[in-house]
């Protein structure tokens, strides 16, 4: 089969995102949003008119495109006409829609503990897990990406390594999140990835994780539309129960933090 022959207009928008240093899956996010556009019009992006910029948004109205989505492509459009093309005042024909304020779902303390005893196993560790996602207030990603030696037990701190938008932070680490994961480290003794996968020599992958939570979920009993996501976002209401949310710095050898 022959490779498609990339046109120099989405070659120059590449390296514009490039620069920008945006992520792979960002930019092909941009990428895929254009190509809709395309489509739409049935000719080079770059020639659209305002019109068919205007008639694009109502097609996106009528076939019920999500808020999210369709702020997303404007995003897109605003990086292509005003960076790639040099196009600015197409800029004033583009309008973000407003999303409809929800009450965020929540879990209370004695839901979360209900959830956390329902993890399934083998073992303690997607126990472990989701503890640091609700104790320390890690994304999906971000805790199957921790390795042994980003928990630091002297500064009571875990090491966040390119977590959101590839940032780099701390979190910190309650007494009580510690035992579990000492617990968890004397149960299976991981090296390199604090929660391995299959084979270890990957980290755990984030749809099993969800898969846990959401077992869990059921097991424990909890009708509320919650996601992993909710637990992240759930605070804790003491720091007895898990720990706070505020940023640090740290470091250790993975035995010296886990070895009690």
């Amino acid at each position: 089969m022959k490779e498609e022959k990339m046109s120099p207009l989405r070659e120059r928008m590449i390296e514009d995102m490039r620069i920008r240093g945006m992520s792979p899956k960002t930019r092909q996010a941009h990428i895929r949003a254009v190509r809709y556009f395309a489509e739409f019009i049935g000719r080079s992006p770059d020639t659209a008119t305002p019109d068919e910029l205007r008639a694009y948004q109502l097609h996106m109205t009528d076939t019920k495109v999500s808020t999210g989505v369709f702020n997303a492509r404007i995003v897109s459009f605003r990086f292509f006409f005003g960076m790639t093309c040099g196009r600015e005042e197409m800029k004033r024909y583009m309008q973000f829609r407003r999303k409809a304020k929800k009450l965020p779902v929540v879990l209370s303390v004695e839901e979360v503990g209900d959830l956390l005893a329902a993890v399934p196993g083998p073992g303690l560790k997607y126990r472990a897990a989701l503890g640091i996602s609700y104790g320390a207030g890690l994304r999906a990603s971000e805790v199957c990406n921790l390795k042994v030696s980003d928990i630091d037990s002297d500064r009571m701190m875990i090491h966040v390594d390119e977590g959101k938008n590839d940032k780099d932070r701390k979190a910190m680490l309650s007494p009580a999140l510690l035992d579990l994961l000492r617990d968890y480290w004397r149960e299976a003794r991981p090296e390199g990835w604090l929660f391995p996968g299959k084979p270890k020599i990957r980290a755990l992958s984030p749809r099993r994780l969800n898969r846990a939570f959401t077992s869990a979920k059921h097991m424990a009993g909890i009708n509320k539309p919650a996601t992993l996501h909710t637990l992240q976002k759930t605070t804790a209401s003491s720091a007895s129960n898990t720990v706070g949310r505020s940023p640090v710095a740290a470091s250790a050898s993975p035995v010296a933090a886990l070895s009690p």
